[in-house]
């Protein structure tokens, strides 16, 4: 046995000792804070500081499941607190450096040459940069002292910590252990190019779909894992492959805009598309036919969900991949840019008892998300939250959640009249699509239930007309709709840059490494909200056309979407030329 796995199980041995709760130091080393007699409890919790613990919870902390392997992750979900907010408390009390996004140096060089890559993965440990003394290694997880001495010992030098998200961490050992090499290029010169190699490459690692499994494996496992990990690390929400005449696209959508990405030679197309069908089950001989299919890959502790779309074209099959990242921290409304009037109204209509409140806009505007975000400031220890959705894009905790499937006759229709024998508080549809949908939502309305569900409307009037259009009487929709939430996503301006593209503090045009030099990063929404009023009720009843009930909207105060954007612009949080590319 080397030095190296002698060292991993003294560390293991370490780690599982009797319930140890332990926090580093700003120097890197580490403090262990053993059972305490039952006397000492409430001592040991004040010495955690604005993580505000309690001395009963840590009383229990050494009998939780995963306490002495993954004792900071059941800190966490003991403390029900966000990860980012968890480490910023915890760098307050130690006095550790935060970096939410480190940056990797070359002189960290010795650490991925020396640190196995399996254990830097379990132990979520990246090297950063060395003075040739000291090792600054960035970590996610910082109670487990024995591995940062581990560390110390193989790399023949002391470390100091910095703490940092478990995305942030994973991209770093990613990066560290292939920087090396341009993987795409490499793996592109040695790609068989015959039809019967590629569908051996293809099928003979159906098993493993863990994206850092990168080394040693064929040359089509590998190429197709690295346009994943790239889209993933590039904050990507889809993945086009569009084989054309002469070459090959690979193209990103990362805020809302596609940009390209790759341009392997086309002669691959057949590969890449032989490996995506094996990670989906789909048929790898049929090439003149629609497919669909999914699949679910990891990234260390992450776990996306990919749903494939293949269609044939005249030049190959044309593929569109949909990337959800299923560990990703749930957005409040706040998050995805409600102002606090708006939302504070908004709220006030999803803690209603009964009624019907929608979000519209058209696809892609972020509607579902608006709504999971809604979710999340109802009380479900109290109330039964359940959803039918198509598809169910997160997993939400504590709401039971129902997926259409057509093929077996789950519509939104039999699925919410499914749902409606479950004793349900609160329904959330994923989209009202239908009379038989929508004649179902109304009636759980009457029946004391509070419904949310999305409709593809352009803005929050037109609404009432297409419920009305669908054959909902209007009796029933000045009864039952509560308000109509419309909206669009626009690109967020990048708070490094500023909006302009360029790096802060560089001289010379380099462009920001956090946008990617665009100006943007992330979106947010911009919001009309139309609640509804004894004025909207009468123009509703006797039919009246969008038009007119937005007028009336608008002279009780309501905010347009523009409106709402404008205001976005001036606090700097977008741009003019971003909403008028949006809103037209």
């Amino acid at each position: 046995m080397g030095k190296a796995d002698n060292g991993r199980a003294k560390a293991d041995e370490q780690a599982r000792g009797a319930g140890a709760i332990v926090i580093a130091d700003a120097n890197g080393a580490a403090g262990a804070i053993e059972r305490a007699p039952e006397r000492d409890w409430n001592r040991v919790a004040q010495l955690f500081g604005p993580l505000t613990l309690k001395a009963d919870q840590l009383k229990s902390f050494p009998d939780l499941p995963g306490s002495d392997t993954e004792p900071w992750d059941v800190l966490l979900s003991m403390l029900a607190i966000d990860e980012h907010a968890a480490l910023k408390k915890l760098s307050e009390r130690t006095g550790l450096a935060l970096s939410m996004e480190p940056k990797l140096q070359e002189s960290a060089a010795r650490f991925y040459e020396v640190i196995p890559g399996s254990l830097a993965r379990e132990h979520q440990v990246a090297g950063l940069s060395s003075d040739g003394g000291v090792m600054l290694i960035a970590t996610s997880q910082p109670m487990q002292p024995a591995i940062f001495s581990l560390l110390e010992d193989m790399l023949d030098m002391p470390v100091r910590l910095v703490l940092a998200p478990r995305a942030a961490v994973t991209n770093l050992i990613n990066r560290g252990y292939e920087q090396k090499q341009d993987l795409v290029t490499e793996i592109v010169e040695e790609m068989p190019l015959d039809e019967q190699a590629i569908a051996s490459a293809a099928g003979s690692i159906r098993a493993s779909n863990d994206l850092l499994q990168l080394a040693r494996q064929t040359p089509v496992i590998r190429l197709v894992n690295m346009i994943l990990f790239e889209a993933l690390r590039r904050r990507a929400s889809d993945i086009h492959i569009h084989p054309m005449e002469n070459r090959l696209s690979i193209r990103f959508r990362i805020d809302g805009m596609l940009s390209e990405a790759f341009v392997p030679p086309l002669s691959l197309a057949p590969a890449i598309s032989s490996r995506l069908k094996v990670m989906t089950e789909l048929d790898i001989a049929n090439r003149h036919s629609p497919q669909d299919g999914h699949t679910n890959v990891r990234i260390g502790s992450r776990k996306i969900d990919i749903r494939l779309s293949v269609l044939p074209n005249v030049y190959g099959e044309r593929i569109v991949l949909r990337l959800l990242d299923q560990s990703q921290t749930q957005l409040s409304l706040e998050q995805v840019g409600m102002l606090a009037d708006m939302r504070d109204t908004f709220t006030a209509l999803i803690a209603r008892p009964t009624g019907i409140v929608l979000v519209t806009g058209p696809t892609g505007s972020g509607k579902t998300t608006t709504l999971y975000g809604a979710l999340g400031t109802i009380d479900r220890g109290s109330r039964n939250v359940m959803t039918v959705e198509d598809p169910v894009e997160y997993h939400l905790d504590g709401i039971s959640q129902t997926q259409v499937n057509a093929k077996r006759g789950v519509t939104f229709a039999a699925g919410l009249r499914a749902l409606l024998r479950q004793d349900p508080d609160v329904i959330l549809v994923g989209e009202i699509r239908d009379k038989e949908t929508a004649d179902l939502a109304t009636q759980a309305s009457l029946t004391g239930h509070l419904v949310l569900a999305t409709l593809h409307t352009n803005d929050a009037p037109s609404a009432i007309t297409r419920l009305i259009d669908i054959g909902i009487e209007p009796y029933l929709v000045t009864s039952t709709l509560l308000g109509v939430l419309a909206q669009r996503l626009v690109r967020r301006t990048c708070t490094t840059c500023n909006g302009t593209g360029r790096a802060p503090d560089v001289v010379g045009e380099h462009r920001c490494e956090r946008c990617g030099g665009s100006g943007f990063y992330g979106r947010l929404g911009v919001f009309e909200l139309m609640t509804m009023t004894d004025p909207l009720r009468r123009l509703a009843s006797r039919r009246a056309d969008a038009m007119e009930l937005g007028d009336t909207a608008r002279a009780g105060g309501m905010r347009t979407l523009m409106d709402d954007g404008q205001m976005k612009v001036r606090l700097n949080m977008t741009t003019q030329a971003e909403l008028d590319r949006v809103l037209g």
